[in-house]
């Protein structure tokens, strides 16, 4: 095949493939997977079936999908597939705030609410250095509440890009969620879209934008986690309305 035969990279045929299993999800799969067949074998089809049901649930919450991070410079991408729920104008967690983090002055802080059936891996807003992951025990209240942000058990994690810009953002536990898996530590270098962890059966995201820049998304839009652009640093632009 000659220079001029070849495909261009942009109009290449891509196949789809089912997503893989995170690997923390594995050992729930095979429990339900193992007690599916005990109810089986002792013909217990009323028990079995939706056994069954529950293994593919599992499989299905765990599915860990390939994603591409947004070509461009000062991109803010979501952190976690789900609902933008909440728009507002907040403080900065005082786990997050003073002069090496967040600063004290309000911040904009879009709030991202995972279902039971939406894709649960997080990832990481920007590029950059992890500079703080603190965990904080709390109560499991419904995570649609405000108030969920200061009273449940939750995550913060800050990452700050080449350029100084920090981005902070917080893994919530709900009503169902018990358990927030994190992957990465301070000092750990990620890529702009990178898996940093994970919220055990539904929750939400709160991601906390910089002095200046304004988000890109809509009350009621849906994200997708390391694609959707939630902002970019320096564009003080806001869009407006709900979506519907």
């Amino acid at each position: 095949m000659t220079s001029q035969e070849k495909p261009d990279a942009g109009t290449a045929a891509v196949r789809w493939r089912w997503p893989s299993v995170h690997p923390e999800g594995r050992k729930f799969a095979l429990i339900g997977a193992g007690i599916t067949l005990i109810f089986a074998l002792m013909a217990w089809e009323t028990l079995a079936w939706p056994m069954a049901g529950v293994t593919v649930w599992i499989l299905a919450f765990f599915r860990d999908p390939v994603r591409t991070f947004p070509r461009g410079e000062g991109f803010i991408v979501a952190p976690a597939d789900g609902l933008v729920t909440m728009i507002a104008a907040v403080p900065p967690p005082r786990e997050m705030a003073g002069p090496d983090g967040l600063g004290d002055q309000p911040m904009t802080r879009v709030s991202i609410f995972m279902s039971v059936f939406d894709v649960h891996i997080n990832r990481s807003p920007i590029a950059g250095t992890i500079r703080r992951v603190v965990y904080i025990s709390g109560k499991f209240l419904n995570a649609d509440l405000d108030k969920a942000s200061e009273e449940n058990e939750r995550q913060h994690i800050l990452v700050e890009g080449s350029d100084g810009t920090r981005i902070g953002f917080t893994q919530i536990a709900g009503l169902v969620a018990r358990r927030i898996v994190p992957f990465v530590k301070p000092g750990d270098i990620v890529a702009g879209g990178q898996r940093v962890g994970l919220i055990r059966f539904g929750s939400r995201v709160d991601v906390y934008l910089p002095a200046g820049t304004a988000p890109r998304v809509a009350l009621g839009q849906r994200t997708i986690a390391g694609e959707t652009v939630l902002a970019k640093i320096g564009d003080g632009e806001r869009v407006h309305g709900t979506a519907l």
